[in-house]
């Protein structure tokens, strides 16, 4: 049975999946043009915009947001929040600072049921 998802849990996983995708066009993109010729700043600020990259990064960043701050909220209920209220909350303090704990937190955000 395939486990139900919340509204921000999926739409992190959609924009991850556009992330992805549009990623793989940009490499390959970039691997034509690098056949023919150096790539520059210029090229690859185009090339980023054209294969819709920057667009879906952004979207990826404004799902993560919305994962995180969900799961946030969700976690309030729980016991093992309010046993260590100020231990988790500290973990979300350090996310947009620390990039290996806002990765951590968005793993576990996709873990809550």
């Amino acid at each position: 049975m395939k486990p139900i998802l919340s509204k921000a849990q999926l739409g992190y996983s959609k924009a991850k999946r556009k992330f992805e995708d549009r990623s793989k066009v940009l490499e390959k993109r970039i691997e034509e043009i690098a056949k023919e010729q150096e790539v520059t700043q210029e090229i690859m600020e185009g090339l980023v915009v054209e294969s819709g990259f920057h667009e879906a990064f952004n979207d990826l960043r404004n799902a993560e947001n919305e994962l995180i701050e969900w799961s946030h909220n969700t976690m309030k209920h729980e016991k093992e929040y309010k046993d260590n209220k100020q231990a988790i909350d500290d973990m979300y303090l350090k996310l947009n600072s620390d990039p290996k704990m806002r990765s951590r937190i968005i793993q576990l955000a996709m873990r809550v049921r």
